[in-house]
């Protein structure tokens, strides 16, 4: 069978170095909308060298995201079609505050393989580590479609109770029409994000949007309305991603406070709230 699960886990983690400037940062946090309005203090704070804070979720696109899923999906004990694979989740941990301007390395491994019965989970963890110790953990769930069934482990279920009561928070945040074309400037240039006929092939209307510059976005309109726009307060941050945004449409992201963290829903407006984004934590002190 294509994925060989014991063979997977076994495998040695991949290491590789990445490096990454202020100005990588500053695309980044374009890429997700800040900037708006350009003279902002509060924004001025994600875009301005001199002051630069960085946003948690940049750890996704640091060092071009190296060694990334694709190279996680040529791991031995993996040969998948990549037709076949959607990016189901996401958890990125913070261990200390990330630094504007760094260098680290980031050794990848698959830390589980699930069998949900149509389908097989990969769960991709990527550790990155400076000089001074940790600096981040991200994992990213990846369903291969076709390849479950072989009687593994299905693992645990990343579906939440929903929040109770109405939400303590509820911003909009527009997505431009170009907000894909810029922040595939951060390292994702999957033609599914930019090229209209190769959308159409995958089965879309036109090109969506990344399901992790959503996920950026997210965090950031949390960190700006309940965190006191303090980046350094976030802990982690898991979403699933329950479906697609197209340039141009309206996030509608609702927060429900609670001990120790944020819980968070997004929709797309335009689409009668379709959801985009559930079961989704933001941990912070």
């Amino acid at each position: 069978m294509p994925i060989d699960a014991a063979k997977a886990l076994a495998a040695a983690p991949r290491s590789g170095e990445i490096s990454w400037t202020r100005k990588e940062v500053q695309l980044y946090h374009l890429g997700i909308g800040a900037g708006i309005p350009a003279t902002d203090p509060d924004e001025l704070r994600y875009t301005l060298e001199s002051r630069l804070h960085v946003l948690p979720s940049f750890a996704t696109v640091a060092g071009a995201g190296s060694p990334g899923v694709i190279s996680g999906l040529s791991m031995p004990g993996i040969d998948v079609d990549l037709a076949r694979v959607l990016h189901g989740g996401q958890r990125l941990e913070i261990h200390r505050p990330l630094p504007a301007e760094g260098r680290a390395t980031a050794t990848g491994r698959i830390a589980a393989v699930y069998d949900k019965g149509k389908a097989a989970l990969l769960v991709m963890r990527t550790e990155v580590a400076d000089a001074d110790g940790p600096l981040w953990t991200n994992d990213a769930q990846i369903f291969v479609r076709g390849e479950g069934g072989w009687g593994g482990d299905r693992g645990p279920s990343a579906r939440l109770e929903p929040p109770v009561g109405e939400p303590d928070k509820v911003v909009e945040r527009g997505v431009r029409e170009d907000q894909a074309l810029l922040y595939r400037l951060s390292g994702d240039y999957n033609p599914l994000h930019a090229d209209p006929e190769f959308a159409k092939l995958a089965g879309f209307e036109r090109p969506i949007l990344h399901g992790l510059c959503t996920y950026g976005i997210t965090l950031k309109a949390v960190v700006d309305t309940l965190l006191d726009g303090d980046v350094t307060r976030v802990r982690s941050y898991a979403t699933r991603f329950a479906g697609v945004v197209y340039p141009g449409e309206t996030l509608r992201i609702r927060m429900w406070r609670g001990e120790g963290g944020v819980r968070v829903a997004v929709s797309a407006l335009e689409r009668d709230d379709a959801p985009v984004l559930a079961d989704t934590i933001v941990e912070h002190s």
